[in-house]
């Protein structure tokens, strides 16, 4: 991810010849001569680390190539960025950002809050998967992206008898101070309420067995962070196994640091990411924000963004990375999702705020 991604140039040779190229994948009804004026910059909110790295040769530059509108990442932490922008189209306010790269469920509770536009108009959401579809909405207030697994990511050498089986091997004295996990849990709650000896089937009206066992996790004194974090942890020899994002333990690896992951026997959170638009920008600046969520549903900025990050996306054919085919961080057939955990949308916009603030209550207790 930290290398300029080989297939960049295929990219640039497919895509890039002229405007036309980009024209052919915009929503149908518009010619050259009808484009609205182009804003100096687009502002899309991302992730920091390898996520952006990733975006950015994807998307973001082809875009640039393309259209001559630079974009800029605004690396505001998803949750910082949210009350932002509801307050901005709730006081009839242009929005800080022209694009929010959000989790699905964050995005779900901004697009029942009606602040989102509709983006069904996107002509490659034809060429998508069922995946892209958000659940339980009408139409398309954001479209998902891509897919992804909180793997436990693992130092081999610190599991000489082989990759952990259980989130309870976590408990091991040994790995005091040594495991990582968010701040607010997230992707560790559902497994939690397996390890903790509860069911699924409880989530979400008993919890206790989940925050039970992020009691024994605490006492092991792990390090909370967000995704930029674990990848600098491992490389820095800090920890040796997290509850991250496989994208982050890649990170590492791609840089040297020996790491593999593993679905252990109670399973792997499984969620997706998306983008969306706020409410309330100007005529010209939604049309070329929602060109670039276009270009993002294209197979070609898939493949390389989707490289960076070593996730699934939702465009068929694309080509595993290196390595990641039959990976269990890479699911793409349904018996690859037999051990993943997915749990229904409305219910994590319900209770994910009281689930991340039950979480620090115990890790700062």
């Amino acid at each position: 991810m930290t290398s300029k991604h080989t297939r960049r140039g295929v990219l640039r040779a497919g895509m890039a010849t002229s405007g036309a190229a980009l024209l052919s994948a915009m929503p149908a009804g518009r010619l050259l001569a009808q484009e609205p004026e182009k804003p100096s910059e687009i502002i899309v909110r991302a992730w920091g680390g390898e996520w952006v790295d990733a975006l950015k040769a994807g998307v973001s530059d082809p875009f640039t190539e393309m259209t001559g509108i630079a974009v800029r990442h605004d690396l505001t932490e998803d949750n910082e960025i949210q009350p932002k922008v509801w307050a901005a189209v709730a006081q009839g306010r242009v929005p800080p950002i022209h694009i929010n790269w959000d989790t699905t469920t964050n995005a779900t509770k901004s697009a029942l809050r009606g602040v989102t536009e509709d983006l069904s108009d996107l002509s490659n959401l034809a060429n998508t998967t069922e995946l892209a579809k958000p659940v339980g909405l009408d139409g398309y207030p954001l479209i998902n992206t891509y897919g992804y697994v909180y793997v436990l990511a693992y130092r081999p050498e610190a599991f000489p008898d082989g990759p952990p089986t259980s989130w309870r091997d976590l408990l091991d004295p040994r790995f005091k101070g040594r495991i990582a996990l968010y701040n607010d849990g997230i992707g560790f709650h559902f497994p939690a309420q397996v390890a903790g000896g509860g069911s699924l089937d409880d989530i979400p009206d008993n919890m206790e067995p989940c925050w039970n066992f992020v009691r024994e996790i605490k006492e092991q004194n792990p390090l909370l962070g967000e995704d930029p974090d674990f990848t600098t942890w491992f490389q820095n020899d800090e920890i040796d196994a997290a509850c991250t994002i496989s994208t982050n333990a890649l990170g590492a690896k791609r840089n040297g640091v020996e790491l593999a992951w593993t679905v252990p026997e109670e399973g792997c959170k499984f969620d997706t990411d998306c983008l969306w638009i706020p409410k309330n920008l100007p005529e010209n600046e939604l049309y070329w924000a929602k060109q670039y969520i276009n270009l993002a549903l294209s197979q070609e900025s898939q493949q390389v963004w989707l490289d960076g990050l070593g996730l699934p996306g939702v465009v068929p054919g694309l080509t595993p990375p290196a390595g990641l085919e039959n990976d269990p961080s890479y699911p793409t057939k349904p018996e690859d999702f037999e051990h993943l955990i997915r749990i229904s949308s409305a219910v994590q916009v319900q209770n994910e705020s009281d689930w991340f603030a039950r979480f620090k209550e115990i890790m700062q207790g």
